[in-house]
């Protein structure tokens, strides 16, 4: 972000924009109080919460629909817990009863002590070698969501809805049941207060305290990976088609080998395959003009092709669920956590030059891995409050070995099979300059490894 944004975010904070939203945005900016919530079910005046901004006015676009989610839950519009995964997450709507946006709070992730998941619990609880992921930060899978993000718009990727951590408080969420009486006790206890003492009241009106978590923007028109790989197998698809989809997939093995995703199998990304005629091609692009990027897959760098016809084809990715990414180790005790996608017939084919001019200009030159990579990631698992320094630079040393054998790769036209074929490196700060000498860092090849290679 550049000073005039920070500038323009910090001077409207009391401005009545989105008081009850907190969300990362620049190291500069000063981390303001939160202000009084107008969501009468948010509380947030806990102290003890963690000091994320007050406000995201430097996304107009995303703020807007942060406010949508707030006017709903004000209407008793709540989110919905989804049933799959291992954590608590939820599709929050607006008014109109649309999905707009994936919420996963913090405290409800798989070893988080809210999830509602009780068959997690169990595993946990009953076979804890068994469970969670031994490379990874317990509880920072929000944080590894709204990383992804980063990474895919500084590459110009664009496969990443957009995600940021958010706060936002819903009687759908999983709260303990004491918070919830002692809410309704309060609330009971003024009323009756007050209709004795002419409007008095005995505790300040606060409703159930907010969660921090990420806020993912929702994508319409999308399949599982899977649904459309089936699609393939079965259907003849066009060279054009085939095409599309090969440029999309390398943005996927880009982002996913970047920040190690130890979860990417064929159900967590999806694909979205349409043909339309020039005309509703119009029709569409003028709704995303008016609208703007409510499902965020509406960058101008979009994989279209025109066929013979007149039809235009789309094919897009994208790549959900990336909450177990960002290691501070490879994998070394019992699962390698492969890409499942290295075993597609897409892996096989060496990178493009299409792939190779993106993202090259930006892995090759170390100030941009740095300055808009590193440190963007650093700063935003530097707001969690059980933030540990040594670990965080654990897990940048992680990426910069990743970036590294990225370059490589693309450099001498390997596939993405390949490319995970490579032995994994981690390239460390080194200590002992001065603050004033460069930067200097040390590279070493991963030398323990799972038992297990396949799974």
């Amino acid at each position: 972000m550049n000073s005039d944004g920070v500038e323009h975010s910090a001077a409207n904070v009391n401005s009545g924009i989105l008081p009850d939203v907190c969300i990362v945005t620049s190291e500069s900016q000063p981390l303001l109080p939160p202000s009084t919530p107008t969501t009468p079910n948010m509380d947030l005046s806990d102290p003890h919460l963690p000091p994320w901004n007050t406000n995201i006015t430097d996304d107009p676009e995303y703020a807007e629909v942060i406010k949508q989610a707030e006017r709903a839950i004000e209407g008793s519009i709540l989110p919905v817990r989804i049933a799959a995964g291992s954590s608590g997450s939820y599709f929050v709507r607006n008014l109109e009863g649309r999905t707009i946006g994936v919420f996963k709070p913090k405290d409800e992730e798989p070893y988080g002590r809210f999830n509602p998941k009780w068959t997690k619990w169990l595993q946990k609880t009953l076979c804890p070698c068994c469970f969670g992921r031994g490379c990874l930060i317990p509880n920072q899978g929000y944080l590894s969501e709204a990383g992804a993000s980063i990474i895919d718009t500084k590459l110009r990727l664009n496969i990443v809805p957009k995600t940021r951590v958010v706060r936002l408080a819903a009687d759908s969420f999983n709260y303990p049941a004491y918070k919830r009486h002692l809410v309704t006790a309060k609330r009971e206890i003024n009323e009756s207060v007050g209709r004795h003492m002419h409007g008095r009241r005995v505790f300040q009106p606060r409703g159930l305290p907010t969660k921090v978590g990420s806020f993912q923007l929702f994508v319409e028109n999308y399949v599982d990976a899977d649904v459309f790989l089936k699609r393939i197998d079965h259907e003849s698809l066009s060279d054009a088609v085939t095409a599309e989809f090969q440029k999309q997939f390398e943005r996927l093995v880009v982002l996913d080998y970047i920040i190690r995703n130890t979860d990417r199998n064929n159900g967590n990304w999806l694909v979205k395959y349409e043909v339309k005629t020039n005309n509703e091609r119009d029709m569409i692009e003028n709704d995303i003009i008016d609208v703007g990027e409510g499902d965020h897959m509406t960058d101008p760098v979009t994989t279209n092709e025109t066929t013979n016809t007149g039809a235009t084809i789309d094919v897009r990715i994208a790549a959900i669920d990336n909450g177990l990414a960002f290691p501070f180790k490879h994998p070394d005790e019992w699962r390698t956590y492969p890409f499942h996608w290295a075993w597609l017939p897409q892996a096989k084919i060496p990178f493009s030059e299409e792939i190779k001019s993106l993202v090259l200009p930006f892995l090759s030159d170390m100030n941009f891995v740095e300055h808009q990579l590193c440190e963007e990631i650093q700063r935003l698992f530097s707001q969690d409050k059980n933030y540990d320094r040594r670990l965080a630079e654990r897990q940048l040393s992680v990426m910069r070995g990743q970036i590294l054998n990225l370059v490589q790769a693309l450099r001498d036209g390997k596939s993405p099979f390949q490319l995970v074929q490579m032995p994994a490196i981690i390239v460390e700060r080194a200590h002992g300059f001065g603050t004033e000498e460069p930067r200097h860092f040390k590279q070493k090849f991963n030398d323990r490894y799972p038992i297990f290679s396949w799974f």
